[in-house]
């Protein structure tokens, strides 16, 4: 008894968890905004490369 009520007061696993659904929500985010504009990335990245100087 004294072990489950030691586990139900124990919040060091929660913070991980709220980490990780935190981590989860930002790489959702970021999927999500790049590839909304990933034909406007890809121009943009395109036309600053087509502007470098070839050394080779």
């Amino acid at each position: 008894m004294k072990t489950l009520v030691r586990f139900l007061k124990d919040e060091e696993g929660a913070s991980m968890a709220e980490y990780a659904l935190l981590i989860g929500l930002i790489v959702v985010a970021m999927i999500t905004v790049l590839s909304t504009f990933q034909g406007k990335l890809a121009g943009t990245f395109n036309a600053s490369g087509d502007k470098l100087p070839q050394t080779f």
